[in-house]
């Protein structure tokens, strides 16, 4: 069994919490200028810790820096080279993974207005506080940028739309219960249904993760870190650990077109009012309300009680998605399947199934257990909110989006997979030619155009939907490592 996490005060907090009562937030993208005034402002930053949220924590600072800012820093390359691949080369560093993550056309990294060549940040600061706090906590926190080291900041605001996202469904529902008291233990028979107690090394570098593993990260010879500043590495005490209790952080400028996406359902709806929320509410999967579209069973594993009515459900009893479509955004983001998805109830059947023995439907594809693909979403709408009334009748200029943050230990199995495969995958389990019918690229794939929804009936036929426009484009990511609060010290005297 794990131990659980106890260096709560070297952990960034937004591991622990999206901060949720600081309704104000800002995020500010730097680039260095000045490499040594730079370090000295790293070295005393305000960072929020874990153990800071035992009281009162009416501001929040944290701090994450992309691969190019660590090495303008002067990290050495060794222990850079210790970072998996999507963070060294970046989200916008590869042709190849654009294409995978439907990066292209009019969202290829080239059209962003940040995350690409000069674009690049060096360092995100995310600044929280309590309501009309903001700007005071901005001037204690970076009162000059070139007295810090920093290029004129680029600031990406947010706005508090009252715990909906811009298209007006509440948003921030479901989200994965990390194990910081150590108790999961990972591949035993509790796994083949579904479960919302995730290892704590899923987001949380230098622990065990649902492999029972630790996730690749810089573990550095001792000789790199002389001070003995960083933590030995847990499955390698002979080395200094720069990851451990750091994160992976994924952000995406996403921009919403909530004009747009209200319009398409109406034409399809030919104006009637009920029908144009039905045929959103199950192209997301949940009602405008947040809550599921089918119903609670059992109780599942990691969700708090007062949480089960809107969030302790499967799709076990709607196979055929006559509740919940298949493709629906909710399903797709976390299609809550065990390891066993397909296994009918009892030992016997499980046994049965798990050597392939089961017999399976049309529509009873594996689909790869959610345990391994989890994502920390803390994310913040940005622009004007609309509602979906509103949004017919609005000006085509008005914008909306969200700012998209999630964390994750290992990139390519969790964010990257979630949005390759089952965002963007036309095929997912066992649909033919549509993607996410909210973020979905709509690009054409081999022989087909995956623009449409599929919204299944009790008859079997199943009723079309589309062609969809693109109601989602990318205006800016990058990868981030979201590090220790002594990796954070380490790297401020680095090089």
């Amino acid at each position: 069994m794990p131990g659980a996490v106890t260096e709560t005060a070297d952990i960034q907090a937004l591991l622990r919490s999206g901060f949720g009562s600081l309704t104000e937030a800002e995020f500010l993208l730097l680039r260095i200028a000045d490499r040594a005034a730079a370090r000295a402002w790293l070295a005393a930053a305000p960072v929020t810790s874990v153990a800071d949220l035992a009281t009162r924590v009416p501001v929040a600072t944290q701090i994450a820096l992309t691969a190019e800012g660590m090495r303008a820093l002067g990290v050495p390359e060794a222990a850079l080279a210790g970072f998996a691949d999507p963070f060294l080369s970046g989200m916008a560093g590869d042709a190849a993974r654009s294409r995978r993550l439907g990066d292209t056309g009019t969202d290829a990294p080239e059209s962003w207005d940040w995350g690409h060549a000069a674009g690049m940040p060096h360092v995100l600061l995310l600044l929280y506080a309590e309501p009309g706090q903001l700007a005071r906590h901005r001037a204690t926190v970076l009162p000059d940028a070139q007295r810090a080291g920093f290029e004129a900041p680029s600031s990406l605001g947010t706005t508090n739309m009252g715990g909906r996202e811009p298209f007006g469904f509440a948003d921030g529902i479901s989200q994965p219960q990390p194990d910081w008291r150590g108790v999961r233990r990972p591949n035993t028979p509790a796994d083949v249904e579904y479960g919302n107690l995730i290892a704590a090394g899923e987001f949380l570098l230098g622990y065990g993760n649902e492999y029972g593993r630790h996730a690749q990260r810089p573990v550095l010879d001792p000789a790199l870190d002389a001070a003995l500043l960083l933590p030995a590495a847990e499955d390698d005490p002979t080395r200094r650990d720069l990851g451990r209790n750091g994160s992976h952080l994924v952000f995406r400028q996403l921009a919403q077109d909530v004009a747009g996406f209200w319009r398409a359902l109406d034409r399809v709806a030919a104006g009637d009012v009920a029908r144009r929320i039905g045929i959103a509410e199950a192209m997301v999967g949940r009602r405008l309300s947040g809550d599921p579209l089918v119903e609670s069973g059992a109780p599942v594993r990691g969700v708090a009680p007062r949480d089960q009515a809107r969030n302790g459900f499967t799709y076990t009893r709607d196979a055929l998605g006559l509740r919940c479509p298949i493709g629906a955004h909710v399903r797709r983001a976390n299609p809550r399947t065990g390891d066993l998805p397909a296994a009918a109830p009892g030992a016997l059947a499980r046994l049965y199934a798990a050597f392939g023995f089961a017999a399976r439907g049309p529509r009873d594809d594996l689909v790869a257990a959610s345990r391994f693909h989890r994502l920390l979403r803390r994310g913040r709408e940005y622009g004007t909110a609309l509602a979906p009334a509103e949004a017919l009748t609005a000006a085509d200029t008005v914008e909306s989006g969200l700012q998209f943050i999630c964390l994750n230990a290992d990139i390519a199995r969790q964010f990257e997979f979630v949005q390759s495969a089952w965002l963007n995958g036309a095929k997912f389990a066992g649909l033919r030619d549509e993607t996410d019918p909210l973020t979905g690229t709509r690009r054409p794939v081999p022989d087909l155009i995956a623009d449409r929804f599929t919204w299944p009936r009790p008859n079997g036929l199943g009723e079309r939907v589309g062609p969809l426009p693109r109601f989602v484009r990318v205006r800016g990511g990058a990868y981030f490592f979201l590090p220790g609060l002594r990796a954070l010290r380490w790297i401020a005297g680095a090089g």
